[in-house]
């Protein structure tokens, strides 16, 4: 049995966390965007895109998770939400591993790099990123609202009626066209960037060293990226993913798969991680942000103390 405390509790905390960090990155980037934009913001402002449209569309999992995982809202909203949650997940996969592709170009060829980026490539590759995952899980709608050989929607599973669920408990003609499609998302969405990424960074780490050049400063940052894209990925995806490979293997989706999901929904928190290695805009912008907070919480007891002393002031000393 899942524990629907659990979940609700990581998508709570997903949220809070992941949201006002989206903002602050997205508010960044967008500012960015406007003066001179480069192709690594370009593919950051997209990551934030996506991580934005998970965490708005987050709290129907909440809802889900608060109802025992059970779902009374329209199937229209169920395949919607679905679609949005999974589609996100691979944007982002397919953005990071297209933020490395971009660092090593950067280290490994800097002059031609230079002469040839553009901010419309990285547009480009934003575009057919976020078509390759939207098309892919397009199966969300195909399965949900499946007909029957009879021509009328799929509601029974093993001879009983299928209700109150959103995207589970599928009966045998779904799992003959999800469970492939899974197998796929597998290797083109995951395996694929996995093997980019690791391709990209270990490059990148070995390129740092070999040129003494670059500030120790720049070296530290931009390994910390790179451990943090890796460990996003074994962390936040592979679980998931994994549970396509066994779902298709067991001809069945494994029951753990809703722990796994949580790992994908934190990705929403680490990302910004990346935004803060990745732009020093981000960086700046984060650090001011922070300065502010603190001058505001040492500014109010001196203010309170302040006024604490004009009260005592308005009363008479005791002279006796």
């Amino acid at each position: 049995m899942v524990n629907q405390w659990v979940l609700l509790s990581v998508y709570v905390f997903s949220f809070l966390i992941g949201l006002p960090a989206n903002l602050l990155a997205i508010c960044t980037f967008y500012k960015k965007l406007k003066d001179k934009p480069s192709p690594n913001d370009v593919l950051l402002f997209n990551l934030t895109v996506s991580d934005l449209l998970f965490l708005i569309f987050l709290p129907f999992k909440m809802y889900e998770a608060a109802r025992g995982m059970k779902w009374y809202l329209p199937l229209t909203v169920c395949s919607i939400s679905s679609y949005v949650f999974f589609t996100t997940i691979y944007t982002s996969s397919l953005l990071l591993m297209a933020i490395g592709v971009n660092r090593y170009l950067g280290l490994a060829f800097p002059f031609k790099y230079r002469q040839r980026r553009r901010p419309k490539y990285a547009t480009a590759g934003s575009v057919l990123i976020w078509i390759i995952s939207a098309s892919h899980c397009s199966i969300v709608f195909i399965t949900v609202h499946m007909k029957d050989t009879n021509g009328t929607a799929n509601a029974t599973v093993n001879g009983t009626t299928r209700k109150n669920v959103c995207y589970e408990e599928f009966t045998d003609e779904q799992k003959n066209f999800l469970l492939p499609m899974r197998l796929e998302l597998f290797v083109v969405l995951f395996i694929v960037p996995l093997v980019v990424c690791v391709f990209c960074y270990i490059n990148c780490i070995y390129i740092l060293h070999t040129r003494p050049h670059i500030t120790k400063e720049k070296k530290q940052r931009a390994i910390a990226m790179a451990l943090c894209t890796l460990s996003i990925f074994l962390l936040c995806f592979l679980p998931y993913n994994t549970s396509h490979l066994i779902g298709y293997s067991s001809n069945k989706s494994p029951e753990w798969r809703y722990y796994t999901l949580l790992l994908s929904t934190l990705n929403t928190c680490l990302d910004p991680i990346i935004f803060y290695f990745s732009s020093s805009t981000f960086r700046d912008k984060t650090r001011m942000s922070f300065l502010k907070v603190i001058h505001i919480r040492q500014w109010k007891p001196k203010e309170t103390t302040a006024e604490m002393s004009n009260v005592t002031n308005c009363y008479p000393k005791n002279t006796s």
